[in-house]
């Protein structure tokens, strides 16, 4: 793909969006990055750009830019939907997003990963699989590293391993990975979307390029993801918690098991894991099957396992405080993931306190109804769609709500009983009160941790 002076306007100035501007920019094209937000709201690194000779446009994109422009690069935030986008596309410019921007020019072989939970705790291991195994290994994307910025690093050796969303995979038109993954689909972003079935069109496009030789990896027990299989051009490896499969990796008595043309092996114990909670053993699987389809040995496989430890804010132990233990699982951002981070706790020996709230995307509280009446002691909600959850939730626990994330912990403190989990599933996005779940996750460890310290301090 040839950029040399080439006229490219990047909208989106986030960090995806900085990072394609910035490569665009290093390899001769004329760029100019527009964002909506006001110049000053913008990163520092965003903002440098201009003294790279990089132009920066708040606000909207004017109609004589969109004319003249050959190439748009999407970030992940901004919809396809939108006016300067069609606007451009309509003018000749090809749209694409970063992560397509990035697979046209990285080296070697990719692994995507995608779904609507578990996504980063499958990429980060898998990824721990093929350094373990010895791999030049690079991992990015929705995780939080641009794939752009991995270019240079690449090499025809190079395994890519690359989380992305459903956002990142609607504008990708020829990024091919070798080994993709779909882990499950459930409500989410419908605030986005249409539809679920809309939002699972979004997912399936992480297929659509690939060849006999590469490799989709599914959900067995997703009767969605399992509906697409006869279509794919790929070879198949299911993986499975709820059924033994003729082929495939499945959960058998705690056992994960691959069954295939060799006979059946135990590749590990679900026991033997630090990863809490039966999504976790789906996530394993998937990581088993996609090392398994890249050829990677099976002991390393399993010892890595048994060593990875869960990944911030994905049912992280914070503390345990007064014999009450404290997770931070901001990650969980929809209904579905909050679900199985109740779940996880079915074996715990005292009751939860559950933390939850935040900005809502559009879809049922009611899942977690049946769960908290039968596991949690009190709920205690929090943000912009707490009088939603309130109406929703109310009437099944002992409901508070709380001002900040310190009055939550407060609460909390004051609700749980020695031998409890309190646990933060937010069940929303971050947005209303922060930058993101990363920022929320570590402002409730923060006051978790300093209620440790007066405990101490007490104790003195």
């Amino acid at each position: 793909m040839e950029l040399n002076n080439k006229k490219c306007l990047v909208i989106g100035a986030g960090k995806s969006g900085t990072a394609a501007a910035r490569f665009l920019n290093e390899r001769g094209a004329r760029v100019a990055l527009n964002d909506c937000k006001l110049l000053e709201e913008w990163s520092d690194e965003a903002r440098a750009l201009k003294s790279e000779g990089v132009g920066l446009l708040a606000g909207d994109a004017p109609s004589w830019l969109l004319d003249q422009i050959e190439l748009a690069v999407v970030s992940p935030g901004v919809s396809i939907k939108s006016i300067p986008i069609r606007y451009a596309e309509r003018a000749g410019a090809e749209v694409i997003g970063e992560v397509e921007l990035a697979a046209r020019f990285l080296k070697g072989r990719i692994v995507a990963i995608t779904g609507s939970n578990g996504k980063t705790t499958t990429t980060t291991l898998v990824g721990e699989l093929f350094r373990r195994a010895g791999c030049r290994t690079l991992v990015g994307g929705n995780i939080g590293t641009p794939l752009v910025s991995l270019v240079a690093e690449s090499n025809d050796e190079t395994w890519t391993i690359a989380e992305l969303s459903s956002f990142q995979l609607e504008t990708i038109k020829d990024f091919r990975p070798h080994i993709a993954a779909v882990l499950n689909v459930t409500p989410d972003h419908l605030d986005r979307y249409e539809s679920l079935t809309d939002y699972a069109a979004a997912k399936h496009r992480i297929f659509r390029n690939q060849i006999a030789q590469d490799f989709a990896v599914i959900n067995g027990g997703d009767a969605l993801i399992e509906s697409w299989a006869q279509g794919l051009s790929a070879n198949v490896i299911r993986f499975s918690s709820t059924r033994e499969l003729a082929d495939g990796i499945f959960l058998r008595d705690k056992e994960i098991v691959m069954r295939g043309r060799a006979g059946e092996r135990t590749l590990h114990h679900a026991q033997d894991m630090r990863l809490r909670g039966g999504h976790n053993v789906e996530n394993v699987m998937a990581a088993f099957a996609i090392g398994c389809a890249a050829g990677l040995p099976l002991d390393s496989m399993s010892e890595t396992v048994r060593a990875f430890p869960p990944v911030e804010h994905r049912l992280e132990l914070v503390a345990a405080i007064d014999d009450v233990e404290y997770y931070n699982d901001s990650k969980a951002t929809n209904v579905d993931a909050a679900v199985k981070a109740v779940e996880a706790f079915a074996d715990h020996a005292g009751k939860l306190v559950l933390i939850m709230g935040g900005r809502g995307k559009g879809a049922s509280y009611a899942p977690l109804k049946p769960l908290l009446a039968a596991r949690a002691r009190a709920l205690i909600i929090i943000g912009e769609d707490a009088p939603r959850i309130l109406a929703e939730l109310g009437d099944a626990v002992t409901t508070e709500r709380a001002d900040t994330i310190a009055d939550a912990v407060r609460r909390a403190r004051t609700l749980a009983q020695p031998g409890d989990a309190v646990l933060l599933a937010p069940a929303c996005a971050s947005f209303d009160m922060f930058d993101s779940y990363e920022h929320r996750g570590r402002v409730f460890k923060e006051e978790v941790r300093k209620a440790m310290n007066d405990e101490r301090g007490t104790m003195n």
